[in-house]
């Protein structure tokens, strides 16, 4: 009895979930044969035997296998040929199969080629079978002539040679039984050698081609779609030992329909394993299950492909998968990005649930904390004057901890979307950038790439090449990507085109930055990569590029030297800090100075104020209204302070002290070169009851604004995206101020005390560049000087102005001492002279003032 052995076999393998609960289970037996058994020729019909063993057809899906050897029909013969397998045999011969489709059925062409026959015998026996489970099962035959290893599912085709002198046979198979196996030998019959009975592969296996896949492509990643239908399947993993494909015929199910093992041999390009189907069929999801990756060999989960663009709906307890759908279309036409220069923007800071999420939204369920909310409220921008928008992390992530801990990097959560799926999330985010676009609002989208949840699927795919390890293996504990490493990089930068191409998305801001500087092996790189490949990438190069240094693990910003290449621009942690500081009275002056001409310590290697994105609060540590409430010990690193009492209070001296402060904080933002970044909720003063953690956040309180603070600092955050537009001859520049045009002032108009710590009073004159008023043909395209002033002390100052250009007198914009509303005005108050050529102004204690500089009587 010689054994049909299917060990080691060319083509792919496949498993089919058993469980009970499912009507496509087979049950298939181990096969073999005996040499003397008589050769069944012919047509035959397939009866599957379910789990449960008994025999029964399947009238609608019976199978018709025609195999008939071949006298002159040439291989090529098929309509439509799909893959072509050439083999070498033990003994140094050739056989050629061709696996085609012809109408609604799968013809296998196979020919041997007479240089590999050994011996002077004529007659050559196929001997094959069919498989849908392992490489050692096949599925039973059920014949018309059954022989004696029908049951077995083995079958034999005699051969002779056809009129080209090569052997050859065509088969038949029903199209809708794909994805199968089909492996065959091939035996000498009566031959006197028995070593020579057999012929197999050159490993010593049978031949064995799929059909109904192919081998694929192993470019691009992820899931693609040819013109013809095809779909290519396609996942890097250099460690794993086997990769099977995982098909599911249903959105809720928890166990694969089917499985394919990839063989390492034909589905499997350097470090890529890929396989492809003619189309999806039934199937509706899938993933991928890794063995032998390193790190857990037992693991047994089914794996989300990391490039998959479509996830299937969440289900509780069942695995993220992706769709097998390709990207739906979306009617772009119109779509035009703003394309705004850095110098003008005004970003503002949200997270998308949260923001309109709140049942004062007044929104519909459907709508509300969705990004069709966004849309809703989009005039809530307009009226602060914003120009950009910048979203907290909007990819899938662990909902324990927050956006900030994402598993997927290709597809926005399913929480934004109506239907809780990716379809609708896909959609209405690009609607809503759509109707951004349309109203001259850039979107930023703010991306991690540095860490991973601690059950994503890279750590099971090819931990050892995605996240750093010691030297014992042993993985980071807090799933650090090597973002350095080429496979994360290629993984990094693809996934910000595809961000970019198919969403319009207008630039990107990257949380905890730092870590994109580190090498494989943690070493600081003074040329990373990412960052250099980033900056010259032909998509990525012409959008705006942020880096941010705040870690999510250590809830810090680290400061570091960032390479940017010119193209690289920074949330500026140094203004925060040194703003906070000098406005509780403990900063010192040049460090203001610093950061009100844009931060020339930071960005003056080649960049430029432009590159400094300002904020005093973000949506990590304490909000605005906070820093003026809270200072208690646990709050040190913060640099808030309370104004005289911790937390709420009724002290009306506190409470105008809190809210000069608020307005200082504004004040600066706005007229410091660089670009305001406001942060959801402070227009309004949203609390956080004194909790910098992130979790404490609360969704946006859209009645707030009608609050009497709500009222104010939303007409003075308008009045000032006002003036910088207005003034943008000073307020927004790309470059720095010459020396020539700004001038430094103690209150009584001599020097500034650079070298007193204690001085608590700076004073900046900015000046405009006109050639004079006469001529003109509008007084309003004279532009005068600016004057602003921060008294940071207790005690009243009676500053000094410079004189004004001649024909120009001095008119208040601002005084952040004075009541609602006249603490602000867009005419501005005229300023007499107190005496010729002498302007003095008392300035209260904790406030600030601006000045701007007018034609008489214009």
């Amino acid at each position: 009895m010689a054994i049909l052995s299917t060990s080691f076999p060319i083509g792919l393998f496949q498993t089919i979930n058993s469980g009970a609960e499912s009507s496509t289970n087979y049950l298939c037996t181990c096969i073999s044969y005996d040499r003397r058994y008589f050769v069944c020729e012919g047509k035959t019909e397939l009866l599957f035997r379910d789990s449960y063993v008994h025999p029964k057809r399947y009238p609608s899906r019976k199978l018709s296998v025609q195999a008939r050897a071949l006298s002159s029909i040439p291989v090529e013969k098929a309509d439509l040929k799909l893959s072509k397998y050439f083999f070498r045999t033990e003994n140094g011969g050739q056989v050629k199969v061709v696996v085609g489709k012809r109408s609604i059925k799968y013809s296998v062409h196979i020919e041997v080629l007479p240089s590999q026959l050994n011996g002077d015998s004529e007659k050559l026996v196929l001997c094959w079978g069919i498989y849908r489970s392992d490489s050692s099962s096949f599925i039973p035959l059920e014949s018309q002539s059954p022989g004696p290893d029908a049951h077995n599912g083995i079958y034999q085709i005699l051969l002779t040679k056809n009129s080209f002198g090569i052997y050859a046979v065509e088969m038949e198979f029903e199209s809708y039984l794909s994805p199968f196996y089909l492996s065959f030998l091939l035996k000498h019959l009566n031959s006197a050698d028995s070593e020579n009975l057999e012929i197999k592969s050159h490993r010593h296996s049978n031949f064995c081609v799929p059909v109904g896949f192919a081998s694929g492509y192993p470019a691009p990643l992820g899931l693609s779609f040819s013109s013809d239908g095809r779909i290519n399947f396609a996942l890097f993993s250099r460690h794993a030992k086997s990769v099977f494909l995982c098909l599911f015929d249903d959105n809720g199910s928890e166990k694969p329909a089917l499985e394919i093992e990839l063989d390492p041999y034909v589905n499997r390009t350097g470090d890529i394993w890929h396989a492809s189907f003619d189309n999806a069929g039934a199937f509706m999801s899938y993933g991928y299950r890794c063995k032998g990756s390193v790190c857990d060999e037992r693991s047994n989960r089914v794996l989300l492909d990391p490039y998959a663009k479509l996830l299937r709906k969440k289900v509780p307890r069942v695995p993220d998968l992706g769709e097998l759908y390709d990207m739906p279309t979306f009617d772009w036409s119109g779509d035009a990005r703003p394309g705004l220069c850095m110098e003008k923007l005004v970003l503002y800071r949200l997270n998308v649930m949260q923001f309109t999420g709140d049942k004062s939204s007044k929104l519909p369920s459907d709508i509300s904390g969705k990004f069709s909310g966004i849309n809703e409220k989009f005039q809530h921008f307009k009226n602060l004057g914003i120009n950009s928008i910048l979203l907290e992390p909007i990819f899938p992530f662990d909902e324990n901890k927050g956006p900030y801990f994402p598993f997927h990097y290709l597809s926005p959560s399913q929480v934004y979307g109506p239907a809780g799926d990716s379809v609708s999330s896909v959609y209405l985010l690009k609607d809503m950038i759509k109707r951004m676009h349309a109203n001259g609002i850039e979107v930023y989208l703010e991306v991690v790439f540095t860490h991973t949840t601690e059950n994503e699927t890279f750590k099971e795919i090819d931990p050892l090449s995605y996240f750093y390890a010691d030297m014992n293996g042993e993985l980071s504990a807090r799933n650090a990507l090597k973002c350095n490493y080429p496979i994360v990089q290629q993984f990094i930068v693809d996934s910000l085109r595809y961000w970019a191409t198919e969403f319009h998305i207008d630039g990107f801001c990257f949380i905890n930055a730092s870590y994109l500087l580190k090498g494989s092996y943690g070493e600081s790189l003074s040329r990373p990569p990412l960052i250099e490949t980033i900056a010259f990438d032909p998509v990525l190069s012409k959008i705006k590029l942020i880096a941010d240094f705040w870690d999510p693990y250590d809830l810090i910003c680290k400061e570091t030297c960032f390479p940017h290449w010119k193209r690289w621009a920074e949330m500026n942690s140094k203004f925060s800090m040194d703003v906070r500081n000098f406005l509780r009275g403990e900063g010192l002056i040049s460090s203001l100075a610093t950061r009100l001409c844009g931060s020339g310590d930071i960005y003056s290697a080649g960049r430029g104020p432009s590159f400094s994105f300002n904020y005093v609060a973000k949506n990590f540590g304490l909000p605005l209204v906070d820093l003026v409430s809270f200072s208690h010990s646990d709050l040190v690193s913060e640099l808030s302070w309370n104004c005289g009492e911790e937390g709420p209070t009724n002290q009306k001296e506190v409470l105008e002290r809190r809210l000069k402060q608020i307005r200082n904080f504004l004040l600066v933002l706005f007229i410091s070169l660089g670009v305001p970044v406001l942060n959801m909720g402070d227009e309004c003063g949203q609390s956080s009851g004194g909790s910098p953690a992130y979790s404490d956040r609360k969704p946006f309180n859209w009645n707030a604004l009608s609050t009497a603070f709500g009222v104010q600092i939303t007409q003075f955050i308008s009045f000032l995206t006002s003036l910088r537009q207005r003034r943008g001859d000073l307020l927004q520049k790309r470059e720095f101020l010459v020396e020539e045009n700004i001038g430094w002032y103690h209150s009584d108009l001599s020097p500034p005390r650079w070298d007193d710590p204690a001085t608590k009073f700076l004073a900046m004159e900015l000046k405009a560049e006109n050639k004079g008023i006469q001529g003109s043909l509008e007084s309003s395209v004279v532009r005068g000087d600016l004057y602003v002033a921060f008294n940071a002390g207790e005690d009243t100052e009676n500053i000094i102005l410079p004189s004004p250009p001649e024909g120009f007198t001095w008119v208040l914009l601002v005084d952040t001492a004075l009541a609602y509303p006249g603490f602000f005005s867009s005419d501005g108050i005229p300023i007499p002279e107190q005496m010729p050529g002498l302007i003095a102004y008392e300035m209260k204690s904790y406030s600030s003032v601006l000045f701007e500089a007018k034609i008489h009587d214009a």
